[in-house]
């Protein structure tokens, strides 16, 4: 995998010139403590203009602007924007398919995914005969090398076993550590030699033909660098088997939130996938939990993504039949007390007391209602958590470790008519009159929560937050939920209402919120219109960040709000990514190429005479000097909404160096173009959206 490469003097010196720039701005203190702000009159903000109000409509309902987009959207008409991105079926966005092409098992379903990239009940089925051994030689060689680890760790087992034993002898060469003799490492350089003189393209075959100790030799013994030359040069698809060698469902986590990085950084349809990532963080799942490794890609896929601008009772039931939520908030083990399963269970238990009596699983009831739909404050009870829990008893998974799907078992649920919120459940005179029974229960409360007022005002509240500011102005709130009741749920309502709303555009909320290190990255690199050939690196730096996809343990998922993203150890995360990213090599993976940033915003800006507006406003002083017009470029390009004069100076400052300097002349235009793009991306001015 490719990885930032970091030239340490320039890395202090950046980190240390914006350190001192941005901890003051997102730290908060720049802003008045309470009791200053009681007696200092607030000033009085001047309306958004034109392109402000385009600015922020991009950096809210986008992963960021690219070069030039502020002007194209200025000239289609800001509303067209809008009304177009509500539409995403009908934006091309057949150029997103080149960059997702080599992340095949993102368009896999589990059983696919499980079948070619198995886990380990996958794989003791084929040791124990249960299944057999795939024909496909790529796929066969992935069983054959993690079956034979498997076995190596049941002798590893049973050695630690008789360890234990009396008579064992201690400081044997059993307690030695397991280091690979010289034998094995010359055994492993002589086959990588015999493959590393083949083309690329057949590497995979030749690997293939080799007993599962020569491959694990390829895998474990190699030294890094002989075995990054042997992998990286193959064809994307027989990259990916390699990678699976050593830990097939990593593979699967680490292409989905490749594949989520690349969504956000160049798909068109941006409202899309916003909406997404919010809807992904409301209905949380965990991928490290077990199965959910394999259910998250088509959670989000097929049960997200395509709901995501429609009517939240449809998002809604579709999240509670999928296998990645029945399985994270373990539903599908969820029993009635009175079920035929149940009985079935005590009568077991009768003839063997070790067994066990499943019970009903509150997880699910009580989520779905603190945080799928009415929260905390919603009017809820315990005892409705309770019902709740009866009802969707039954509502599980077909075989969940071979990437089943959901299935409604009528033997596991609780007979009998159950209340929630006061209304009844499971009989003839309930709301919905033909879904008395069995699945049709869950069906009904799913309709009634939907309904509820204090949803549409949960459901409001949540989507100002991430949208307007984490001080969710009450009036709008109370009018996004009206439209929400109004509409029966219509999210592209609700989004409406925010869009033509005064709060949305009051100058108080422009540039207000935090980036999350999603926000952050994705928009870095669509600002200086990046090359993503892997996005391994990206999904890495997400994880340094403190933020790896997918992975938010609780059912809450990540915080939109400011304060979960603003600390020192965070915001020097984004200084040294910004560095790292402005000195990167083609060959990283990931490249944003100064020159190339410079040239988009060359061409993309009306005129020059435009260009130094930030710039004059940001210092009184200014003089078109080269430096002065490459970094105005460079600032409209990578943050159209204006710089502060303290950033403006900390740039100006830095080409004065002596260290970019050739004997006291002008900087060095290389070095001087990663250092702006450097210091402008790690700026706190590029933290806001």
């Amino acid at each position: 995998m490719g990885c930032f490469m970091l030239f340490r003097p320039m890395r202090v010196l950046i980190v240390t010139i914006v350190f001192a720039i941005a901890v003051p701005l997102l730290s908060g203190q720049t802003t008045p403590s309470k009791s200053i702000a009681k007696i200092v009159k607030p000033k009085r903000l001047a309306p958004l203009t034109a392109e402000q109000r385009t600015i922020h409509a991009l950096s809210r309902f986008t992963f960021g602007p690219r070069p030039g987009d502020v002007q194209r959207v200025q000239q289609m008409g800001l509303e067209t924007w809008f009304e177009q991105q509500l539409e995403p079926e009908k934006i091309d966005d057949k150029a997103l398919g080149a960059h997702l092409a080599a992340l095949r098992t993102v368009r896999m379903q589990p059983k696919d995914l499980l079948a070619h990239f198995p886990n380990d009940p996958m794989l003791r089925n084929v040791l124990d005969g249960r299944m057999p051994m795939p024909d496909d030689p790529a796929t066969r060689m992935i069983y054959e090398v993690q079956m034979e680890r498997l076995r190596e760790q049941q002798m590893q087992r049973q050695q630690q076993a008789q360890s234990l034993q009396p008579t064992k002898m201690s400081g044997s060469s059993a307690d030695a550590p397991n280091l690979p003799s010289d034998a094995d490492v010359a055994a492993a350089n002589e086959i990588a030699g015999r493959i590393l003189v083949t083309p690329p393209n057949q590497r995979l075959a030749q690997m293939e033909g080799l007993p599962v100790h020569d491959l694990q030799l390829l895998l474990t013994v190699l030294k890094p660098e002989v075995r990054n030359r042997l992998v990286n040069e193959l064809p994307p698809a027989d990259r990916e088997i390699v990678a699976a060698l050593q830990y097939p469902s990593g593979l699967v986590t680490n292409e989905l939130a490749q594949a989520k990085l690349l969504l956000a950084i160049y798909s068109e349809r941006q409202l899309q996938e916003v909406m997404t990532d919010f809807w992904m963080n409301h209905f949380n799942v965990f991928i490290n939990k077990d199965a959910d490794r394999y259910f998250t890609a088509t959670y989000e896929r097929d049960v997200i993504r395509p709901r995501a601008l429609g009517k939240f009772q449809d998002l809604l039931v579709a999240v509670a039949h999928s296998p990645a939520m029945l399985f994270y908030l373990d539903n599908w083990l969820s029993v009635g007390p009175d079920s035929p399963a149940a009985d079935q269970a005590r009568r077991n238990q009768s003839k063997n007391p070790q067994a066990a009596v499943p019970g009903v699983n509150e997880n699910y009831a009580r989520e779905l209602m603190e945080l799928h739909t009415l929260g905390v404050n919603g009017g809820y009870t315990q005892q409705d958590v309770q019902e709740v829990a009866k009802v969707f008893t039954g509502w599980t998974i077909d075989q969940p470790q071979m990437g089943g799907a959901f299935k409604f078992d009528p033997r596991r649920h609780e007979p009998g008519p159950k209340t929630v919120l006061g209304h009844s459940i499971g009989t003839p005179d309930s709301a919905v009159a033909n879904a008395s029974l069995g699945e049709g229960e869950g069906m009904q409360v799913l309709d009634l929560l939907a309904h509820q007022p204090s949803t549409a005002k949960f459901i409001s509240l949540k989507l100002a937050r991430r949208l307007v500011a984490d001080d969710a102005p009450p009036a709008l709130v109370n009018r996004m939920a009206d439209s929400f009741l109004r509409s029966d749920g219509d999210i592209r309502e609700v989004l409406r209402t925010m869009f033509h709303s005064p709060e949305f555009w009051s100058p108080q909320h422009y540039r207000t919120k935090i980036k999350s290190p999603l926000e952050f990255v994705a928009s870095a690199m669509r600002a200086c219109g990046a090359d993503v050939q892997n996005a391994q690196p990206l999904v890495n730096q997400l994880q340094r960040m403190g933020m790896p996809l997918y992975a938010s343990q609780p059912p809450t998922g990540y915080s939109s709000l400011n304060e979960a993203w603003t600390n020192s150890d965070a915001l020097l995360d984004r200084m040294n990514f910004a560095v790292q990213l402005a000195t990167a090599r083609r060959n990283d993976g990931v490249q944003c190429d100064p020159a190339q940033t410079l040239a988009l915003a060359t061409f993309k800006m009306p005129s020059l005479a435009n260009v130094p507006s930030n710039l004059r406003r940001a210092n009184p002083n200014y003089t078109q000097s080269t430096e002065s017009t490459v970094l105005s470029y460079l600032e409209r390009a990578l943050v159209p909404s204006g710089v502060s004069a303290k950033t403006n100076d900390a740039v100006l400052k830095r080409l004065s160096e002596p260290d970019l300097s050739a004997n006291g002349g002008p900087p060095d235009a290389t070095a001087a173009l990663k250092n702006i793009l450097a210091l402008l991306l790690g700026s706190p001015e590029f933290q806001q959206r």
